[in-house]
């Protein structure tokens, strides 16, 4: 006896297995994928992109028009969804093909699996357009998921081209003053016919820039270490307090000198977390605070404050009442190199290089967080940190 109308039947049978079929095939990607399984589609929507695949493919193998599939933008949207999840997942396009090439191995073994359940051989000209059909729609959507993944793949290294030039700019810029500064010092200093005042002026220049070469090195230092995937973060259970009093405890002395007291809450919340990014966070917020405390002021202070946010989050802020940030620079304050109040006389003590913000930003992202900025000019800053009480999942 041979089958008739075995394409019908065959996509009628994937309709009817479709969830069974995508259990399959996410226990394939389970081991395919560098994340945890729970991580492999991390939301009820796109755990149903699966399901719905395989809906579309059953429905494509009874109409195969050259574009059934490809004219469906819902379930090519689904498919980009999938590239974008991959991307972010930080999935190889290697693992992307082979996500769909396993779609298909799963299906043409589905195929054959019901011709042998049905015990009857379909004509042979019906299993080979059958398999063809399987393949032109696997084809389509694992089309769609790698433009997408690919497109963002661009993107991101078109960012990091972009973000390495301009940082090489900035670096060379700052190097080059005290560069030259130094260059300056030592030609002077060489020379016999100097007065003893004048050198002793150029050795505290010297000294001035070698300091600060020593603390441009250290944040980029801290930069490099903060962005790089192969350090070995300590993550462990703190409480917030004690981490906050250890950086309050290596900024006391810059603290002393400005006349700012340092205010740390008893009841800052526990949470799970790299210690090292906690503490660089609050030493790069308070020393921020510190220098840009309110020299009009009689009484100058940081607080640290925070509690627990709800839903597995904590917060953390670090407020102070100094002289606050122009409302046109609260949108660059996080960037590299950048600087307000450049041009107000009694701030002109301040030094620094436009880094320390830049650095905090860096680590609350490592740490699966975000950082906020509330600020009034001559009232003071709040800035806003929100951290998982847990470690996200890799």
């Amino acid at each position: 006896m041979i089958v008739t109308d075995f394409v019908d039947l065959i996509a009628e049978r994937m309709r009817a297995e479709h969830r069974a079929l995508a259990m399959r095939w996410f226990e394939r990607l389970r081991d395919l994928l560098p994340v945890e399984a729970r991580e492999v589609f991390p939301s009820e929507s796109l755990l149903d992109h699966i399901p719905a695949l395989i809906l579309e493919i059953s429905a494509y193998l009874r109409q195969p028009e050259d574009a059934a599939i490809a004219a469906n933008t819902a379930i090519l949207e689904k498919a980009r969804e999938l590239g974008a999840l991959r991307h972010h997942q930080r999935a190889s396009l290697h693992q992307v093909l082979r996500e769909y090439q396993l779609l298909g191995a799963l299906l043409v073994t589905f195929v054959l699996e019901e011709m042998e359940r049905l015990g009857a051989p379909p004509p042979a000209s019906e299993s080979v357009l059958l398999v063809l059909r399987l393949n032109q729609a696997v084809n389509v959507l694992s089309q769609a998921t790698v433009e997408a993944f690919v497109a963002l793949y661009t993107q991101t290294i078109a960012e990091q081209k972009e973000r390495l030039e301009q940082f090489t700019r900035m670096a060379a810029h700052e190097w080059r003053q005290p560069l030259g500064a130094l260059q300056f010092g030592v030609r002077l200093m060489r020379r016999r016919d100097v007065d003893p005042q004048r050198a002793e002026r150029t050795v505290a220049a010297v000294e001035r820039n070698v300091q600060h070469l020593v603390e441009l090195t250290q944040k980029l230092e801290a930069i490099a270490r903060v962005q790089s995937n192969g350090d070995s973060p300590v993550v462990q259970e703190v409480l917030a307090t004690t981490v906050a009093q250890e950086a309050a405890r290596q900024l006391r002395e810059m603290a002393d000198a400005r006349g700012v007291e340092i205010r740390i809450a008893e009841d800052l919340p526990a949470l799970i977390v790299d210690v090292g990014r906690l503490e660089l966070l609050l030493v790069n917020l308070l020393s921020n605070a510190v220098k840009y405390s309110d020299p009009a002021r009689s009484e100058r202070h940081v607080i640290v404050s925070g509690a627990v946010a709800g839903d597995g989050w904590c917060r953390i802020e670090v407020a102070d009442n100094g002289v606050g940030i122009p409302p046109h620079a609260l949108t660059a304050i996080f960037h590299r190199f950048t600087r307000v109040h450049t041009d107000r006389d009694e701030l002109s003590h301040v030094s620094g290089i436009g880094l320390g913000l830049a650095i905090a930003e860096d680590c609350v992202r490592a740490m699966g967080g975000q950082i906020d900025v509330r600020s009034v000019e001559r009232e003071g800053t709040t800035f806003i940190v929100t951290l998982p009480q847990k470690p996200p999942s890799p």
